[in-house]
């Protein structure tokens, strides 16, 4: 199994990206194709005592920069590095694909290049978000600011399925995020949404606040792409302030310093538990084919769990069985559709009305 990894991309490529790979071999045995410009990329390889590792480079003539507007990167850069590595996803050359480079173009290319899942009416990406109980998925977390009832629905059948098969939870807890609990609450968008998953067959436990996010109460948590990049971005700094606040206490006086000292292993794990770079990548669910990506400041140890993350995904097959749950919930789907609600209540009238006239003609 090989994955493809833009080299290129991220706010430290290449050098972050080529030492997280090297270091995915060497600790986790995973082979990466490392795309990107190949002189800069050997150059990094040498650096690091590692040309003799199984790490392919690929050439790809062009780079998309943070922040480039991913319909023009997607127009006027065809062979840049995240398309070029997508390809090969797509030639079935590598497994999956990794980017820590621009999110809007690796989205693009990726729907672009992979096209949709059967029936996907729009992929989203979803994110780990430490809990006081482990970790939930919040999906989704920037590719789409106002989706559709029906796109939410389908957030909440993609995520289940991975929470399921990649964290291992069984018949996940499904919550949509909501401004109050009742299913009154919240947008048209909102409240269609819930009518639809309270038809389906996943464990959905209704409208979530903000202040449970935390809690770990839902195991999946569906959102709007707003909501979900606010949400991760502030889970990311509460972690950051924390351990900032944390260090200037500490300096304050030597009864202090002692106290941490004994504070320390336990500081150490919720570190660990709280830091992004310790799983390093975010599935984009709902395209045909297995793409991840990571955090723009990925450093190389981002990187390397990047790409065991991406590893351990692949081997869950995690397509077929979204495909599978989407399929199974089809009808539900189409019901929102206002186009099906409308033949429905046509159907209905003229069925409901010939019953009533029936009863009339025979009093005549």
């Amino acid at each position: 199994m090989k994955i493809a990894v833009d080299a290129m991309g991220g706010d430290y490529a290449p050098a972050a990206v080529v030492e997280g790979a090297v270091l995915a071999w060497r600790e986790f045995g995973v082979e990466s194709i490392l795309v990107g410009a190949p002189a800069r990329i050997e150059a990094e390889l040498s650096r690091l005592d590692a040309r003799s590792l199984p790490l392919e480079v690929r050439e790809a003539a062009q780079a998309i920069d943070m922040g480039e507007t991913p319909s023009r990167a997607l127009k006027n850069k065809p062979d840049s590095s995240i398309r070029v590595a997508i390809r090969l996803v797509k030639s079935g050359e590598a497994a999956a694909v990794f980017s820590a480079g621009d999110t809007g173009s690796a989205f693009a290319s990726a729907l672009y290049e992979l096209q949709r899942l059967k029936g996907v009416i729009r992929p989203a990406i979803a994110a780990l978000i430490p809990t006081l109980k482990g970790f939930s998925v919040m999906l989704d977390v920037g590719a789409n600011l106002n989706p559709k009832p029906q796109q939410l629905f389908q957030y909440g059948i993609m995520g289940s399925v991975y929470t399921e098969a990649v964290l291992g939870k069984d018949r996940p807890t499904v919550g949509l995020l909501n401004v109050g609990g009742e299913d009154t609450k919240g947008t048209e968008s909102l409240k269609e949404a819930h009518h639809l998953f309270n038809r389906s067959g996943l464990n959905f436990v209704g409208n979530v606040e903000g202040n449970t996010i935390f809690q770990g109460i839902p195991d999946v948590i569906v959102c709007d792409g707003f909501s979900g990049n606010v949400a991760l971005k502030v889970s990311e700094s509460l972690s950051e302030m924390f351990t900032s606040l944390l260090r200037d206490e500490v300096q304050h006086s030597f009864r202090s310093k002692i106290g941490y000292m004994f504070l320390q292993n336990g500081i150490k794990s919720m570190r660990r538990r709280t830091d992004y770079s310790e799983y390093g990548a975010a599935p984009l669910l709902g395209v045909d084919g297995l793409c991840t990506i990571g955090h723009g400041r990925s450093n190389p140890k981002a990187v390397k769990n990047a790409i065991r993350t991406t590893a351990d995904i692949v081997k869950k097959d995690l397509n077929t069985r979204i495909q599978a749950e989407l399929d199974k919930h089809v009808s539900i789907q189409r019901s929102g559709e206002v186009g099906w609600r409308l033949w429905n209540q046509i159907r209905t009238g003229l069925f409901h009305g010939s019953s009533q006239e029936s009863p009339g003609k025979e009093d005549s």
